[in-house]
């Protein structure tokens, strides 16, 4: 820690000629971290309680950046001060990322909480911690490094008006039909009632995690390993959807462009959104705008409950977002996971005792330094494989950072981009796929090949041309749906013949190709059974035909059965 900022706060690491602060004279932190909030798309203005308490009392860091634009990701390395190839947590589910992932990488031993306990701290968090965070996981084992927790999870983090919440060592309880930001808003004044009658003993660090504005997302198949979701708006509180009626997403020049660059060439794919689908997601915004209010007057009322309890001039109130999020940038559906700025520049805002008010700082800044940055900031020596290092807070140090702060931030991203919302490119295909007994694959692409002379795949069934595209996406990823509509047909008989892609997806959210071809579903697909023979035979020969769709039974997936929530 530095002198400068030992001596400006007047607490910290003593010196030579001052006594250790008591405990209750230690700073406390409050942190409210929202998910998937934009900083471009102008929702901060939208929040008027942040504006006054926050924006208006602090210093907003207009520089602040996520190392990866995806949920878990971003928020393990927050709270470890890790990069992701570091942490090697780098999805939102198992195999790669998760809660799951998190404790076999040995982090549920080694991070923020548990460094704060050791120093001290009263630690409280609601919200939404990990995902992949769930009912089934939650205890296997316990997220260590909280005095009092009240975690929401999985499968139902994401909707708005049926979450479950999982409080300290008791069993998870479902909240079904009550909003969701306002059932934690209770739980984190809650959890400041008791940090506050144990403040004579001990400090407190209170993390408050509402999913607002986060798409609502209803899981509608789901196992350890494996789910399949819906992606709708965000709801907003009743009280709150009236509001915003003629606000649309920011039109700036990114905006549903006339060209866009992708993957380093100048097409004109993904298309330019339509009308209709402009307008929805103009609602999309409104919605989000609208979910951000409840998340408004949690802010109001951990600031005023602060102020009642006489430490709000000795707490650091932070506030932030784990990425950020675009709608219609780039042609883009409404999503993140991409290194626009629209998706890695996320909120930072700092006020509390020193921070500079209504101040706006332009050096450059990431998730990876929030651990050291509390850590510095409570008089807790830092750890040494930190690959993030403690911000400068106070005037005088910000002015000297303008020149020697470094000037770079490493984003990074593995894994699946998920488009969001009801709408995603509607590709145009004519196609022509087939098996033959002998298990070679021919794959023609009509639109541009009638007279089917161009075979795109080898006699296996992988394609020739590796960078070659069909509506949009790999020869790999159509293959992969064709395949499974065709698994499906070959057995099929009467409503299976009529519906097949509701075989595959029974909640009735999958209708064509182009809706299978949505991002969200690769890894479905990419597990399903594939078309293959035994022999070739001269008729309809069951032992023949290879691996059948059964359609009275279950989906059977790595000797397990696949279980569809509708």
């Amino acid at each position: 820690m530095g002198a400068g900022l030992s001596l400006n706060l007047g607490f910290g690491f003593a010196l030579a000629n001052q006594l250790p602060l008591r405990d209750k004279d230690r700073p406390n932190v409050v942190f409210v971290l929202t998910d998937d909030q934009d900083l471009h798309l102008d929702s901060l203005q939208y929040m008027p309680f942040v504006r006054k308490h926050l924006i208006e009392k602090g210093t907003s860091f207009n520089k602040h950046y996520c190392t990866t634009a995806l949920c878990c990701p971003s928020r393990v390395t927050l709270w470890t001060g890790k990069v992701p190839h570091n942490t090697n947590v780098t999805d939102v589910n198992p195999p790669y990322g998760g809660y799951p992932k998190f404790v076999n990488q040995s982090l549920n031993d080694n991070y923020f909480p548990v460094w704060l306990q050791q120093a001290g701290y009263n630690t409280y968090y609601t919200g939404k911690l990990f995902n992949a965070h769930t009912v089934l996981n939650y205890n296997d084992p316990y997220p260590r490094g909280y005095t009092g927790s009240d975690f929401l999870l999985d499968p139902f983090t994401y909707e708005y008006l049926n979450s479950t919440f999982q409080r300290n060592q008791e069993a998870p309880r479902s909240h079904e039909g009550e909003y969701s930001t306002d059932v934690m808003a209770e739980k984190a004044y809650g959890f400041l009632n008791d940090a506050v009658r144990d403040l004579e003993n001990r400090p407190f660090f209170l993390t408050v995690a509402p999913i607002s504005p986060h798409a609502n997302v209803h899981i509608t198949a789901y196992s350890e390993t494996n789910q399949m979701s819906v992606f709708t708006e965000p709801i907003p509180a009743k009280r709150h959807e009236h509001l915003f009626k003629d606000v649309k997403v920011p039109r700036t020049k990114n905006f549903n462009p006339d060209q866009v660059t992708i993957w380093g060439k100048l097409v004109a794919r993904p298309a330019a959104a339509e009308p209709v689908n402009v307008d929805y997601n103009d609602h999309f915004y409104r919605q989000r705008l609208r979910s951000l209010q409840a998340v408004d007057e949690l802010v109001d009322g951990l600031i005023t409950r602060l102020e009642g309890y006489g430490i709000l001039e000795n707490t650091y109130f932070v506030y932030s977002s784990d990425n950020g999020y675009h709608i219609g940038q780039h042609r883009l559906q409404p999503g993140k996971t991409c290194g626009y700025e629209e998706d890695i520049n996320v909120p930072l805002i700092i006020r509390g005792p020193g921070i500079a008010e209504n101040q706006e700082a332009d050096i450059v800044t990431s998730h990876t330094d929030l651990a050291p940055t509390f850590l510095e900031l409570l008089g807790i020596p830092l750890q040494g494989d930190f690959d993030g290092s403690p911000i400068p807070l106070m005037a005088e140090e910000l002015r000297s950072a303008e020149n020697a702060r470094r000037e770079h931030v490493n984003v990074e991203f593995w894994g699946r981009a998920i488009g969001e919302g009801i709408y995603e490119p509607k590709p145009e295909y004519s196609l022509y796929y087939s098996v033959w007994c002998n298990n070679e694959h021919e794959l023609y692409d009509m639109t541009v090949d009638p007279g089917q002379l161009h075979n795109l795949l080898a006699a296996d069934g992988h394609p020739l041309e590796s960078e070659a595209l069909i509506a949009g996406r790999s020869i790999s990823d159509v293959v992969s749906r064709l395949d499974a509509l065709l698994f499906v047909l070959k057995s099929c008989k009467g409503r299976t013949c009529r519906e097949p892609w509701k075989q595959l997806h029974p909640a009735g959210n999958v209708e064509t190709l182009a809706d299978a071809l949505r991002s969200r579903y690769d890894e479905f697909y990419a597990e399903q059974a594939s078309v293959s023979f035994e022999y070739c035979a001269a008729g309809y020969i069951v032992n023949a035909e290879g691996p059948m769709w059964e359609t009275d039974s279950l989906m059977i997936r790595d000797g397990a059965p696949w279980y569809e929530w509708v």
